[in-house]
């Protein structure tokens, strides 16, 4: 029996958005990066990228994935990969790597842009949305499962 890196629900959802393994677009991901570290805010606010961000953006950059079920705990939204999204919140992105004692760099959105998702340096994926900041996993395949699922993600709380 052949094994999936994501559970079957997650792989076919990704499948059906355009990946598949070894999907690997690095001209688009340092496009993104070049753009998104020419950019400053009117008061001078600064994106961070780093491999982490870059890795996710080769692989996943330019899907739009459909959850396909109703969701665990939650209903999950389509969500996009794609950092240009969160090109103008360099100062929240620049604040919530301060509270989380990192860097923290766009990644892509959910529902048409009610909320941000997010990548920091060790990989940990983030949701900042109208109601909080929400950890989706340590890593991306994680918080994939996290989103394709309508798994109940951690809200961001001061320690």
């Amino acid at each position: 029996m052949d094994s999936t890196r994501f559970p079957v629900a997650v792989d076919a959802a990704l499948r059906e958005a355009g990946w598949q393994p070894g999907r690997w677009d690095i001209q688009r991901a340092e496009t993104w990066a070049d753009t998104l570290l020419a950019h400053s805010s009117p008061a001078g606010h600064r994106h961070t990228v780093f491999p982490a961000a870059v890795e996710a953006w080769a692989e996943f950059g330019g899907l739009h994935i459909q959850p396909p079920g109703a969701g665990r705990e939650i209903a999950p939204t389509p969500f996009r990969i794609d950092p240009l999204h969160g090109l103008h919140c360099a100062r929240t992105l620049g604040d919530l790597g301060r509270a989380l004692e990192t860097e923290v760099c766009p990644l892509g959105e959910e529902a048409d842009g009610q909320a941000l998702l997010t990548i920091d340096t060790q990989g940990r994926v983030y949701s900042l949305d109208h109601t909080g900041d929400w950890y989706l996993g340590p890593n991306l395949d994680a918080a994939l499962n996290t989103l394709v699922t309508g798994a109940l993600p951690a809200r961001l709380t001061r320690a």
